[in-house]
């Protein structure tokens, strides 16, 4: 017998003939149940809708399948994060660590256990799912110490320039010429760590004494890197420049499993950057880049070693060079072999470019409006992307109750499921946020506070410069010594402390070196001001 549900989740009365909404006949309901049985370990997703919520016919995602990637999708509204906070459970308690961004802090409800209710009880009778109030062993992090969190930082040149091209919105001469200037710092022994030390390689190069060398990079112009040093600047300026630097995250961190062996989720608090969409988008496809380039080769799993939800995905393709996507496509096609499974969450599926939503096996597609004739363009290719079914999904996909998803994924032989019109479970974890005293507290009991907490000013581009900058003005001329004897005179390239994450030397700074007088000024602080503005779009560079 079925319980009543709450208005949200009321049984649908079975719909007229030629509706396109169903109902299946008992062999297309047959066939669903076959193709969503699973022998290994998987995610129960919910129960198939078939004029009413069958609890025997359950849908369900292989565990071992969750590194093909997957896409949670649907309007506002509709049930995209608690989707996502049902998978989040059910992974870190079968130990796999998850990483999310959660935008407007209700994610970490997943912390605290939910609180039952007659009508959450109703709904999850009615699906089958025994609910049991349950927490997550969770990490809050924030980028550069914005918000509650351990502080997740990352130096310029593990940025990139492509990314860093991305941010700064850079035409793709700039973002060329931005390469060139990577290039001549990384071949001066200049390391680049936070945002200053690009500021001071970029005003040495539009410098009387830099003229020479940056008419030797061939193809910058003076002009050219004004505009990215005053781009550059109003970047700063907008107080992103706490995002780069020391200590950088390590990606290995966001790989660990609570004592009782469930896997940690981490979520990244983003409210406060939330009106800087280009930022936090790119700085996400910075940490999943940078998974890909530390982890090891793994091959197939039983289960994945991390699940990584892209939120927002339509931020991070907005506005993007197609070389951007072209790294964003190649590290979402390889980085499945290291074990980890991306799951983008967005809208509508228009929203991701097609090269990167044809390596998504698993869909989860909530309700779709069709309110322009945009959105009906859109909606009659979301439906084209599944499986053909006893649905007319142009039909079903604008008709669905909140909670209610179209659920096609990939079986353990690696073949797509039939498509299934499901109910979702409901979370364990609170559906409301976790308290600020709470998640002040187990940030303060994090084992990577100290580890992340403090920022460590390492000697960078910016000191090497005003030491030159000081020998100058004691009666060196800079100008008449080759680079590479410059470079020389305080060391081989390799002897110079460079951006890393073990790099933990500081810079006395008890006297105003005259770069510090310049930049000091006010003529100075008018030309950093024009330069900050630029650096924030530059994707990836490996290191």
């Amino acid at each position: 017998m079925v319980t009543p549900q709450d208005d949200s989740a009321t049984p649908h009365a079975t719909p007229p003939a030629g509706t396109g909404l169903g109902p299946l006949n008992p062999a297309q309901v047959a066939a669903v149940q076959a193709g969503y049985r699973s022998e290994g370990v998987a995610l129960e997703l919910g129960a198939l809708v078939n004029g009413e919520a069958l609890p025997e016919v359950q849908i369900r995602i292989p565990i071992s399948q969750l590194n093909r990637h997957g896409l949670i999708a649907g309007a506002t509204g509709t049930g995209k994060t608690k989707s996502l906070q049902i998978l989040l459970e059910q992974l870190s308690a079968n130990g796999v660590p998850v990483f999310a961004a959660d935008m407007k802090g209700d994610l970490s409800g997943v912390a605290s256990p939910g609180t039952a209710s007659e009508k959450l009880l109703a709904r999850t009778a009615g699906i089958g799912q025994n609910w049991q109030p349950a927490a997550s062993p969770v990490e809050f992090y924030s980028l550069g110490g914005r918000g509650q969190g351990v502080p997740i930082r990352a130096t310029v040149t593990s940025f990139g320039p492509l990314m860093f091209a991305k941010i700064l919105g850079l035409n793709n001469t700039q973002e060329s010429s931005l390469s060139l200037v990577f290039q001549y710092a990384d071949a001066n022994g200049l390391p680049l760590v936070d945002l200053k030390d690009l500021r001071a390689v970029l005003m040495h190069l539009t410098s009387p004494a830099g003229k020479e060398e940056l008419a030797s990079l061939g193809g910058v112009s003076k002009q050219t890197a004004g505009v990215i040093l005053r781009e550059l600047s109003n970047f700063a300026a907008s107080g992103a420049d706490v995002f780069f630097g020391e200590p950088e995250i390590d990606a290995n961190d966001f790989l660990r499993l609570a004592s009782d062996g469930r896997g940690i989720v981490s979520l990244l608090q983003l409210p406060g950057v939330a009106n800087e969409p280009r930022l936090f988008s790119t700085f996400l496809m910075w940490l999943l880049a940078d998974l890909f380039n530390s982890l090891p080769e793994v091959g197939d799993l039983e289960k994945p070693k991390l699940v990584f939800f892209f939120d927002e995905a339509h931020l991070l393709f907005n506005g993007a060079s197609k070389e951007f996507v072209n790294q964003v496509v190649q590290t979402v096609r390889l980085i499945r072999s290291k074990g980890v499974g991306v799951f983008f969450i967005t809208q509508s599926p228009k929203d991701i470019p097609n090269d990167v939503l044809a390596q998504l096996g698993s869909r989860i597609q909530h309700q779709l409006r069709a309110h322009t004739p945009d959105d009906a363009k859109a909606l009659k290719a979301a439906s084209a992307t599944y499986p053909q079914s006893g649905y007319k999904l142009e039909n079903v996909l604008t008709q669905l109750g909140t909670g209610e998803a179209i659920i096609t994924v990939l079986s353990e032989s690696g073949a797509p499921t039939p498509t299934a019109w499901t109910r979702m479970r409901a979370p364990q974890g609170s559906m409301d946020p976790t308290a600020p005293e709470t998640i002040a507290a187990a940030v303060a009991a994090s084992p990577l506070l100290a580890k992340y907490g403090t920022p460590v000013d390492p000697e960078s581009a910016y000191e090497i410069l005003a030491n030159r900058m000081n020998q100058s003005a004691n009666g060196t001329n800079s100008a008449e010594v080759p680079v590479e004897d410059q470079a020389r005179s305080y060391g081989p390239p390799e002897s110079l402390p460079r951006p890393s994450r073990t790099t933990t030397r500081t810079t006395a700074r008890s006297q105003k070196s005259t770069l510090e007088q310049v930049l000091g000024s006010r003529t100075g602080q008018t030309v950093v001001r024009e330069v900050v503005r630029g650096v924030f779009n530059a994707l990836l560079k490996r290191r």
